[in-house]
């Protein structure tokens, strides 16, 4: 036990002593990233200020990342809908082939969907990006949504049947709110997915690279690396309020709907 517990230690220091860098290089008056720091500074932050081409990577990212999860979040509840309220031939075997890019190297799905496009004779750019990651997020979006699903109770919507409603009225009027805190949950899941992903974004971007594409390129430039650092930070810490901020609808979602918390993102 002693042991296992000492990797584990090792593991997660291994695993988040780069996270905890990055301020400590991004408040460095130095544009050397080493040991030992030469004193703190600000600057590097509103040095992100000035470069333009950084503004328009952050925005196509942003337009990337939330079209992305707005598409990966409307599959995802069709698939959830697909695996807990009905019964079809196939069914296991059609859901595990969705969910099947939750084990794939995302390399394969970068290079597969490169492939498809320049076979068909098309071009890529933003469109291409976003399909390949609305296709990484759905599976991400149908195992949050699946749970919402799962604990909804059918009766609800029978009683709804029974009082007038329509399937469509019934859906926008009982079952759409109430699982609303898993559907927040997989949107900031995938968007906070799509901003960060970097491999599908670099084999099927065009002319407009996402923001993790540009850092990538800037590494080549030694002097932009405290501006990196700093840009780096922002995003960690935004990543990390995405993230709290979905885990604390999950666990609405789950208390609201009187099941026991198994555990989530956090």
């Amino acid at each position: 036990m002693k042991t296992l517990k000492t990797y584990a230690i090792l593991y997660l220091v291994f695993l988040y002593a780069p996270i905890f860098l990055l301020p400590l290089f991004a408040f460095n008056t130095s544009t050397i990233i080493a040991f030992p720091l030469t004193g703190f500074t600000t600057e590097w932050f509103t040095a992100l200020l000035d470069i333009t081409e950084m503004h328009s990577a952050l925005f196509n990212s942003l337009k990337i990342a939330v079209t992305s999860a707005v598409l990966a979040t409307i599959f995802g509840i069709f698939g959830a809908m697909a695996s807990t309220r009905y019964h079809f031939p196939g069914q296991k075997g059609i859901m595990g082939f969705i969910m099947l890019p939750l084990v794939l190297p995302e390399i394969i799905v970068a290079v597969s969907l490169l492939v498809v496009i320049l076979k068909l004779g098309l071009s890529t750019g933003s469109w291409s990006v976003i399909a390949g990651h609305t296709l990484i997020c759905t599976p991400f979006a149908i195992a949050i949504l699946n749970s919402a699903f799962a604990a909804l109770d059918p009766s609800l919507e029978e009683a709804a049947y029974d009082l007038g409603e329509t399937r469509a009225s019934t859906f926008r009027r009982v079952t759409l709110p109430l699982v609303m805190p898993g559907i927040v949950s997989a949107l900031l899941i995938s968007f906070t997915i799509s901003m960060d992903e970097f491999i599908i974004a670099f084999f099927l971007t065009g002319a407009d690279p996402t923001l993790p594409v540009y850092l990538f390129s800037m590494l080549r430039f030694p002097k932009l690396l405290p501006a990196v650092m700093a840009l780096g930070t922002i995003l960690v810490v935004l990543s990390i309020l995405l993230i709290t901020i979905a885990e604390i609808f999950r666990r609405r979602g789950a208390k609201r709907a009187g099941l026991k918390d198994t555990g989530g993102f956090l």
